[in-house]
């Protein structure tokens, strides 16, 4: 496992996915017998992961088999929830005070800690001690939107291992510029994205979409940046990344990236399910047996260009799905399926980023 890789898994079932990725990644290797291992879940409200918000009890849980089978035993789950709410609700709530009783793995609240001041490059911080007493550090981000950062995952996942009053003086500050700094002063040994159905617009959930991955990496900076793109954004709009980057957290260049994926065929049955503004926006779409990791991103695309008011200039008709398969269409086509479109965009999946570049280029009627 090196830092510039990127590991993908697809499927629907999280805590054999997690399980086989980080077989695959050989994570184990990197872990030495006794070390402090933290599980640190974005269990930022009270709420189940199926409404887009807080991490996948089934993916810490599979990583704790992992561990276990591994004779790695020294673990705890760590998280401090958001300023209005309680992180002994939240770990009830979001599944965790469950996985704690099966396999006697202590609970932290962070809300409870005491915390520590650091300095980086004359920047005062505060980071709970239980954070800075942990050996190996694995961050397990929800890739969603952000009212405020427009997008959260690795790097902003760490503002749960500081103290409420500091979440406040963050947001005082624009947030950016401490989230960076706090990533240079916090190493994560190993992130575990889920990918699974993060929120389309805001942070607290409700209104989640289907994407049906789990993407893991060393380089926080790496995998953020490449989880942007999942969504429509490039590194250089979200101004945390681009910042942890110059502070030397990461590396945030796609194109030196090593991307491995794995179970790709498995998308074939994971049909996307739209609900709420998701429905609306996947109106505008033509869906013949879309898998929900392509559609998914074409949800997310289709989102960034109303945001921007480009969608309503959008008049070629999008197809999308393995329905599409040598079929000759007129129109825009997201995906190898759709090849047989007047003008296709290739990839299995391709990026949000890259669908909005294309559908940008189709604003008006293609001759």
């Amino acid at each position: 496992m090196r830092p510039d890789e990127i590991h993908v898994i697809y499927g629907t079932q999280p805590l054999t996915m997690v399980k086989d990725l980080l077989d695959q990644m050989k994570a184990a290797d990197h872990i030495d017998q006794g070390m402090k291992i933290a599980l640190k879940p974005n269990l930022v409200v009270a709420k189940p992961s199926r409404e887009g918000a807080t991490t996948t009890p089934a993916i810490a849980e599979g990583i704790i088999q992992y561990l276990l089978e591994h004779n790695l035993r020294n673990i705890s789950i760590i998280e401090g929830s958001w300023v209005g709410d309680q992180t002994a609700r939240a770990f009830k709530i979001c599944g965790y005070d469950e996985i704690s009783r099966k396999y006697q793995i202590p609970l932290v609240d962070l809300q409870k800690d005491d915390a520590q001041n650091i300095s980086v490059q004359g920047q005062s911080l505060k980071i709970c001690k239980k954070v800075l007493e942990t050996d190996y550090l694995i961050n397990l981000p929800v890739l969603k939107a952000h009212c405020q950062t427009l997008f959260t995952c690795a790097l902003k996942n760490l503002k749960g291992c500081i103290p409420n009053s500091e979440k406040r003086r963050y947001h005082s500050l624009g947030l950016h510029k401490p989230i960076a700094y706090l990533s240079k002063a916090l190493k994560t040994s190993l992130n575990v994205v889920d990918a699974l159905n993060g929120d389309l617009t805001f942070e607290e959930g409700g209104n989640p979409i289907q994407m049906d991955r789990i993407i893991a990496g060393q380089d926080p900076v790496l995998i953020d940046t490449y989880c942007a793109s999942l969504i429509g954004y490039t590194k250089e709009e979200i101004a945390y990344i681009s910042l942890a980057e110059q502070l030397g957290v990461g590396m945030g260049e796609l194109a030196r990236a090593h991307v491995v994926e794995y179970n790709r065929d498995l998308q074939n049955g994971t049909a996307f399910q739209p609900s709420k503004k998701a429905a609306r926006l996947a109106e505008r779409v033509h869906a013949s047996d879309a898998c929900s990791a392509c559609f998914g991103g074409l949800i997310h695309a289709l989102n960034r260009l109303e945001e921007n008011g480009q969608l309503r200039q959008l008049e070629e008709p999008i197809y999308i799905g393995q329905g599409y398969k040598n079929q000759v269409l007129s129109g825009l086509g997201i995906g190898n399926c759709t090849s047989g479109c007047t003008h296709y965009l290739k990839g299995c999946p391709p990026s949000a980023l890259d669908m909005v570049h294309f559908l940008e280029t189709a604003k008006s009627p293609i001759k």
